[in-house]
């Protein structure tokens, strides 16, 4: 039976799903939960569903929020982002924890 669960504490501890090659620290006590912006689900200070969120490592996390810089471009940026999302939501079914 699936059981809804805090995506955000999820994060805690857990393998990065974003893993950009050469920026990813694969420290899993630094993970979070990076959510996925999309047009028309957040704005200014307003975040997406926690469904739509990728575990990051701080490395990744900045990498994806554009806080520290990296050979790849935005949109190659974000499919990793989105691919990671992916990941995510693939563990957490695979728990059969509710998203």
């Amino acid at each position: 039976m699936s059981r809804s669960v805090n995506l955000k504490k999820e994060a805690k501890g857990r393998d990065c799903q974003i893993r950009i090659p050469g920026v990813c620290n694969f420290n899993p006590y630094t993970t979070v939960l990076a959510h996925y912006r999309m047009a028309g689900t957040c704005g200014t200070g307003i975040k997406p569903d926690d469904a739509q969120g990728a575990w990051a490592c701080s490395n990744c996390h900045d990498a994806i929020d554009g806080r520290t810089k990296t050979e790849y471009t935005h949109d190659e940026l974000r499919l990793m982002h989105a691919e990671g999302v992916f990941r995510t939501q693939a563990i957490l079914r695979g728990e059969g924890k509710k998203l």
